[in-house]
């Protein structure tokens, strides 16, 4: 419940709506009273037994004023006009009763939609800049799934458990609590029962919907396994189609699907029992009171007519919709919590890549960039041990080595997707852990392997660069990228839709565009991770003359997989298993003969 009162705080900015829905519902429940407690007076005047009032006391706000006053009318009405306009008069007092509370009650629930909807966009939104705000480490442990499942149904369940507990609290007790009263008034004997008999339903009602919480949690992981898999399989379906894994992907989903179908069957039946227990229990109360108030009316020293009983049993019983919806309201929070519950843990979540209160802003740089006795683990495996090289303004410094020997661990460091566990980074003698995030990265222009696209056009994608850019400088910067000729060539130029993760494209389209991004930036420090590695001949070399010119009296940080791209750098990095076992330029590493030199030779040969 913890969880599910926080989500409740947000609230806060839709108090007036809340309001408004509380002052609807009172008049609502007013309205409604008012129809039922005219069966009294009704049945009095029917079967003849109507006390007569001619000198009722001053009229005031007290119910025993209003009900004397309004028994004089009846009275006076009956003398005058006869019983059968008495009757009338009832039934139209009844009508429109009814009118204003059906009024007043579709008046509650529309306020009640802003604060609904409300309170899940701002949840939302507050989980959408919390997943995009958290470091890279984070999504390693969390599966892609799960995180789409809290956005989705688990926010659905929110919405509907807010929409519950917001009837729950802002209409249900108000409406038992104003017959509750009215019956008070009417037989303080049989009231007393009433409120003695309520809470012992609702012990039995609350353990059950304890164990309606925990079958809710597994239910949501669950889903969020089966999206994590969904996700994988779309975009693994070249390899599973290739390999005819068809049906044992199918399998593999249909076991999933099984678990979760069979903890949802477990938890609707817990929910389903809410209705018919509370009903049932709801039925044993009504059936006392029925037996202890027929023995009043019976009785010889009664103090309640049997019209004002049956008016009292006609209350009761409308007590017992409220108090069902206050049971299904129950089950829908505990529904609801497990959901609040995985929403908080994402919401207090940590970003493990911190930023200091005191950070200084960075806007350009100097001399150069130092690592420093650099080391990195990851999940206790050291990936990076004692790194050290500079990169001065204005060079090129490229870093080769064989698959998983840190290469790009080193960029993403730079770039402070991840924080070193031991020796430092500085930008000019500053640490980067000193530096403001943005300020630091507004400095980098990155290229990777992947080319990083987005379900948008091709405009969008290259202005992301620099938001503020003109159709002219995207222009400039896509020639510069050698993307312009096959831009225009498209369906609509700049705006064509590329598709998800830029899927309409080629291999080297994309790297182009992801290339022409970059251009558009131009910043201060390029790094390239690869971002030739995986293209055809062709395409390599226009992408490589693009990143020539991109790279020209620029900083640059190259990570190579085809060693010929990197010839002229001022200095390359040689890593193996983590460490710098050599540095030079392309000339000095041959004449050395080791790392490198088998590395060149074996490309060479391939």
């Amino acid at each position: 419940m913890y969880y599910f009162i926080r989500i409740f705080k947000y609230i806060k900015p839709y108090t007036i709506y809340a309001v408004l829905n509380i002052i609807a519902n009172i008049l609502s429940v007013l309205f409604s009273l008012i129809s039922l407690t005219m069966v009294i007076p009704f049945l009095g005047v029917l079967f003849g037994t109507q006390e007569k009032i001619y000198n009722p006391p001053p009229l005031s706000i007290n119910a025993t004023s209003i009900k004397e006053n309004f028994y004089a009318l009846i009275s006076k009405m009956i003398d005058k006009e006869g019983e059968i306009e008495a009757l009338m008069f009832i039934c139209l007092l009844v009508l429109v009763s009814f009118f204003l509370r059906n009024i007043f009650r579709y008046a509650a629930l529309y306020f009640l939609v802003p604060i609904r909807n409300g309170i899940v966009y701002d949840l939302r939104t507050e989980l959408h800049k919390k997943i995009i705000s958290l470091s890279l480490p984070f999504f390693t442990e969390k599966r892609k799934g799960d995180i789409s499942a809290r956005l989705t149904s688990d926010l659905v369940e929110i919405e509907w458990s807010i929409m519950s507990s917001l009837e729950m609290i802002f209409k249900d007790p108000l409406t038992i609590l104003i017959y509750l009263g009215t019956l008070i008034f009417i037989s303080p004997q049989l009231t007393l029962l009433v409120v003695f008999l309520f809470p012992i339903t609702g012990i039995l009602i609350a353990i059950i919907g304890k164990s309606l919480k925990q079958s809710s949690q597994k239910g949501q992981k669950k889903m969020g396994d089966i999206l994590s898999l969904v996700d994988e399989n779309i975009s693994g379906l070249r390899i599973i189609k290739g390999f005819n894994a068809e049906k044992y992907i199918n399998k593999l989903f249909e076991k999933e699907s099984l678990k979760y179908k069979n903890i949802m069957n477990s938890l609707l039946r817990k929910k389903d029992l809410s209705s018919p227990m509370s009903e049932f229990l709801s039925t044993i109360v009504m059936v006392i009171i029925m037996w202890f108030g027929g023995k009043l009316v019976l009785g010889e020293t009664s103090n309640i007519s049997a019209e004002e009983f049956i008016g009292y049993i006609l209350i009761f019983s409308q007590i017992i919709p409220p108090a069902k919806s206050l049971t299904s309201s129950f089950y829908h929070i505990q529904k609801g919590s497990a959901s609040a519950e995985r929403i908080c843990e994402i919401l207090d979540s940590k970003n493990n890549i911190p930023e200091l209160s005191n950070a200084k802003k960075i806007v350009k740089i100097n001399s150069e960039i130092k690592f420093k006795d650099v080391c990195f683990s990851y999940e206790k495996k050291r990936i990076l041990n004692n790194i050290n090289f500079s990169i001065k303004k204005g060079s090129m410094i490229a870093i080769v080595g064989a698959s998983g020997s840190g290469k790009s661990t080193i960029a993403d460091l730079l770039a402070r997707f991840y924080d070193v566990n031991d020796g430092e980074i500085l930008i000019d003698k500053q640490n980067i852990k000193n530096l403001k995030k943005d300020a630091l990265r507004d400095l980098f222009g990155i290229v990777s392997q992947e080319s990083i696209l987005f379900n948008d056009s091709i405009y969008n994608n290259i202005k992301l660069g620099k938001l503020t850019a003109t159709k002219e400088e995207i222009a400039k910067a896509a020639k510069i990228a050698n993307a312009h000729d096959f831009i225009m060539k498209t369906d609509s130029g700049y705006q064509t839709k590329i598709g998800e993760r830029g899927n309409k494209l080629s291999g080297g389209e994309k790297q182009r565009i992801s290339i022409a991004r970059a251009i558009l930036k131009n910043p201060q420090i390029l790094i390239l991770d690869e971002a030739t590695s995986s293209l055809d001949t062709k395409s390599e070399k226009l992408i490589q003359s693009a990143l020539e010119k991109l790279m020209k009296n620029r900083t640059s940080l190259v990570i190579a997989h085809r060693l010929s791209t990197i010839q002229n750098a001022n200095e390359i990095i040689v890593i193996h298993n983590g460490e710098i076992v050599e540095k030079g330029n392309h000339k000095s590493l041959i004449e050395q003969n080791r790392y490198y030199k088998k590395l060149y030779e074996a490309q060479s040969f391939s």
